[in-house]
Formats: C-alpha cells, structure tokens, sequence
C-alpha cells in the first residue's frame, strides 16, 4: 500500500505529464509538429525544460505519449456513442458523427497523426500501428453484438475494417487540410460506412 508522500508524488508527476501533452498539443494547434520545440511545449506547459525530460527522452517520445492517449480517448468517445440496441444503420451514424467530434474538436492534431507519423522514427510508426490496431478491435467489437449478427451471416471482415478506417483517416485529413470541418462531410462518411459494414448481396 502507498503512502501519502508517494501518492502525493505520483499524483504531481502525472499533473505534469498532462500539462506537457497539453503543451505538445498546444504547440501542434498553432505551429504543427515539425515547427513545435521542446521550448515551445514547456513554454505552454508552465514548466521547465528539466521538467520536460523528467518525463519524456525527447518531443517524439512525448507526442507517442500523446497520440496514445489521444487515441485512448478516441476509442472511448466513439464506443460510448454508440447505442448496441438502436437499428444498424442508427449506429453507423453514431459512430460516425463521434469520429467527427474527435477531429473536429484537435483537427491539427489529427493531421499531424496522419501526416507526421510515418516519418519519424520507430516508437511513433509503432504507435501509429498499435493506434489502427485499437480502432480495428473497436470496430470489430461494435459489429459484434446481437443486432449485427442479425444483419450480417458471417463477421464483419477485418480487411474491410482497415478500408473503412483508412478511408475515415484520409477524408478526415483532407478535409482539415482544405480548410472545412469534419462535420461538413459526415453524410458523405456515414454513406460510405453504410455501404460497406450492411447486409452484402449475395
């Protein structure tokens, strides 16, 4: 069992660690990944450079941190959105428009996680796949309940699920970057993601 000055201590570094993904993420929104400094993060952050590396070896290993979390949230937002009992077609939209909210809500950030990733180093390309990997099990663990099983005669494929995700990832990116909101193209989204989780003809 813990005592107080180590739970007080645990509860202090995890304040900072927030405050510093806070500060990366703040950095990101205004000046992008590449541009964003260990200076700039600790400067929106409140804190110090020593602070800094207390906790992350350097800003790549502090934006895996964030994007893990991110992610984490992502998942969370979206399976909790989704209603297990409501007509299939009733849960694509849900699921959908939480994945729009997510992006709409750190668009930059979402760019920067589709964009930036693949080149840097290892720790983040495996973070981006471990990222992909969580949002293929939720979706998979979305389809996979009563209602569907009605719909469906055999499990949502996997592969589809990677084409569905990666089409989401790209329009979502697109979108940003052409300046509109993600909301602004969810009937389009929600269509496609129809089309490919329903009934398939025979």
């Amino acid at each position: 069992m813990q005592d107080a000055t180590t739970v007080v201590a645990d509860e202090r570094a995890a304040g900072y660690r927030r405050r510093l993904l806070a500060g990366l993420a703040a950095g990101i929104e205004r000046d992008g990944y590449r541009a964003t400094t260990v200076a700039d993060v600790v400067r929106h952050a409140r804190t110090s450079r020593r602070t800094f590396y207390q906790h992350f070896p350097d800003k790549e290993a502090c934006f895996a941190a964030l994007l893990a979390d991110t992610t984490a949230e992502m998942v969370r937002r979206i399976s909790a959105a989704v209603d297990p009992s409501a007509p299939w077609r009733a849960q694509v939209r849900q699921a959908v428009e939480a994945w729009a909210g997510c992006v709409d809500a750190a668009p930059a950030l979402v760019v920067s996680w589709i964009r930036d990733v693949p080149a840097l180093g290892p720790t983040a390309r495996r973070l981006q796949h471990e990222a992909m990997e969580a949002f293929i099990a939720m979706v998979l663990r979305l389809c996979d309940t009563p209602r569907w099983r009605d719909l469906r005669s055999e499990p949502v494929p996997r592969d589809l699920v990677v084409m569905l995700l990666g089409g989401l990832r790209e329009l979502s990116a697109v979108t940003i970057e052409g300046g509109r909101r993600m909301r602004e193209v969810t009937e389009v989204a929600v269509r496609a993601a129809t089309a490919l989780l329903g009934p398939q003809a025979p």
